[in-house]
């Protein structure tokens, strides 16, 4: 695996640039396989229609930090990452500044029928350190093999359907 460095640097060029982490200003500040950061700006276009940070932002920032992890946990050349369970408390808001969104790994486990499941600790953090969120999120790990044998069976059910 490659270091550190060039892990996080990668991760940032991916994540940062395009999609709903480019929307909300996301970026990645600690990338290991087992705990990662990233810090999100509480701007107006992130509030919900009070003024407050919209929790949906907020769970956006901790999915994109678990996601970033089941990437960096799993091999990409022969595995696919796929955020599958999201279970998030909000205990406060806020209204500018940063939030730093921080995932640790808390657990791999089997999958009942294919592949395992890497399971999140999440939290979000204010600048003053107060948790403005937190939860678990589970990312499931499916081989890549699974799913074009999956893909090809749909592919020859619809064909058969085709002919009728």
């Amino acid at each position: 695996m490659a270091d550190t460095q060039s892990m996080a640097a990668e991760i940032a060029e991916k994540r940062e640039s395009v999609g709903l982490n480019h929307t909300l200003g996301v970026q990645f500040t600690k990338v290991t396989p087992e705990h990662l950061e990233a810090i999100m700006p509480i701007t107006p276009a992130v509030h919900q229609p009070f003024g407050f940070l919209h929790g949906g932002a907020t769970i956006a920032l901790l999915e994109s930090v678990a996601s970033a992890g089941g990437e960096v946990a799993c091999d990409v050349e022969t595995e696919q990452p796929f955020g599958v369970e999201v279970n998030i408390r909000h205990k406060k808001s806020g209204k500018a500044g940063n939030l730093r969104g921080v995932a640790a790994l808390a657990e791999r486990v089997p999958s009942s029928r294919v592949g395992y499941k890497l399971i999140w600790d999440v939290a979000a953090y204010d600048d003053e350190g107060d948790v403005i969120s937190d939860g678990t999120i589970v990312v499931k790990v499916v081989p890549k093999t699974y799913l074009a044998q999956k893909a090809a069976e749909r592919e020859a059910a619809r064909a058969g359907a085709a002919a009728f």
